[in-house]
């Protein structure tokens, strides 16, 4: 068994968890890669969602060797059989908590920001992680979620080795895997995309559980600002013979709508494109989130076939100006990786009409000969430590009629380091709104033939 991402594998995952339906649950993911999969099992279960932080206690003189693990509410888990054989005191167990605390505060902060942590008091848990591999991490969430009061704690992972379950007997009351491979040597063999998750992908996919649990404040935590957009939901976008699953965000008065094309894998719950949105939606424009493929389509044939994926775009621009809230705003392309080749092959398309195109990390060469055609102002993000990617897009640069290239110091291809992603956001925002104006008339737009 192979995932395409963390998405795929919460997906896949959230079909071993049905039977939890309609219990009061609480979904935690073990930050950073437990957090994407645990965002589709609380979607898929429409529980709330939140993150489970917690720090190792590690021996002073073996640090590797856990005695035990501290979570939020002041909560402390204890091995006491080893801190006797160890012959740990007190002060020195107080200095590795203390050091442990600072820790575990920030990255709560972080993460969470100033919101309280969900209640766990009685409620039947589910605590997800991308894979387990030691599994020392997880049985420390599983043991200060049940300090924290949960009545019943599940662990669900999409793969771990054969023999995992024997180090979870006594710490949850359930367990489920999807996958336990003879041959296990390491989470990321089973991942065809298993990037590291950013910490600014963790707080993106927690923000529509802000959203869930405090309306109040959860359109300032989607980036939408103060007022709640004119429209905002899952859509339906008919292309040939298949319905493409959306998400649509239009701000009131929108002048312009942005259309994200993914990279490969991706879909439209990437935590890194649902941040750029926001952005967007924040600067007063309309953001479809579109996948490109059905989940039956995702295979490497798929992914990879840009005149396919080009389509599916110009049938989503044609649907968009078949909307009442959109019909008169110009349109705009965001793609990422191979998700930039399709959205520089459909707006070479002289009917499509695209006003602006954005490309982060993307493979203009994968549509090469079709980028003397694009009239659209294009803007090209690379990250600097991108090399071969970044020649590819001076490569194109060079072909393309109207273009910039911004190259982001110290950023590698998924603009994983910290602030990298935002100056991609705060450039996108600049480019579309300079050229995104609303469409008075024009003739109909009618959608490409399809498959």
């Amino acid at each position: 068994m192979l995932f395409v991402d963390r998405i795929d594998a919460g997906r896949r995952l959230s079909q071993k968890l049905q039977h939890l339906q309609g219990e009061d649950v609480v979904v935690l993911g073990l930050p950073r890669g437990g957090v994407p999969v645990a965002a589709e099992v609380a979607r898929a279960l429409e529980a709330p969602l939140d993150v489970i932080v917690v720090r190792k206690l590690g021996v002073p003189f073996q640090p590797e060797l856990g005695m035990g693990a501290i979570g939020e509410g002041g909560v402390r888990v204890l091995n006491e059989a080893l801190v006797r054989r160890a012959g740990i005191t007190q002060d020195e167990l107080a200095a590795v908590e203390q050091r442990e605390r600072v820790e575990l505060k920030r990255r709560t902060r972080r993460f969470r920001g100033d919101r309280a942590r969900i209640p766990l008091a009685g409620r039947t848990v589910v605590v997800v992680d991308d894979g387990i591999a030691t599994g020392s991490t997880a049985r420390a969430a599983c043991r200060v979620v049940r300090a924290q009061g949960a009545a019943r704690v599940v662990l669900a992972v999409p793969v771990a080795p054969p023999d995992w379950a024997r180090g979870f007997v006594g710490v949850a009351d359930e367990l489920i895997c999807l996958f336990t491979p003879g041959l296990f040597l390491g989470i990321g063999q089973f991942y065809a995309d298993f990037s590291q998750t950013s910490e600014e992908e963790v707080i993106a996919c927690l923000r529509p559980a802000v959203a869930q649990s405090a309306p109040a404040a959860g359109n300032v935590a989607a980036g939408l600002g103060d007022d709640p957009p004119d429209r905002d939901e899952e859509v339906e976008v008919h292309a040939g013979t298949v319905s493409l699953r959306g998400r649509l965000t239009v701000p009131e008065a929108a002048a312009g709508v942005v259309v994200f094309a993914h990279g490969s894998g991706s879909s439209r719950h990437s935590p890194r494109n649902r941040s750029v949105a926001g952005v967007l939606n924040r600067a007063g424009l309309g953001t479809l989130l579109l996948d490109l493929l059905t989940h039956e389509e995702l295979h490497r044939t798929n992914v990879f076939d840009i005149d396919l994926l080009a389509r599916r775009l110009t049938n989503a621009s044609g649907w968009l100006r078949t909307q009442p809230d959109t019909t008169s705003a110009s349109i705009g392309y965001f793609g990422a990786s191979t998700g930039a080749a399709a959205a520089l092959w459909a707006a070479a398309e002289p009917h499509t009409r695209i006003a602006a195109v954005v490309c982060r990390g993307g493979r203009p060469d994968l549509a090469a000969r079709h980028l003397t055609e694009v009239s659209a102002p294009t803007l090209l993000i690379v990250g600097g430590l991108d090399e071969a990617v970044l020649e590819l897009n001076r490569q194109a640069q060079a072909r393309l009629r109207d273009s910039r290239l911004v190259v982001i110091p110290g950023a590698t291809h998924l603009f994983e380091e910290p602030g990298t992603l935002e100056q991609v956001a705060e450039l996108a925002r600049d480019w579309f709104t300079t050229h995104l104006t609303p469409i008075s008339n024009g003739p109909t737009m009618k959608p490409a033939a399809t498959q």
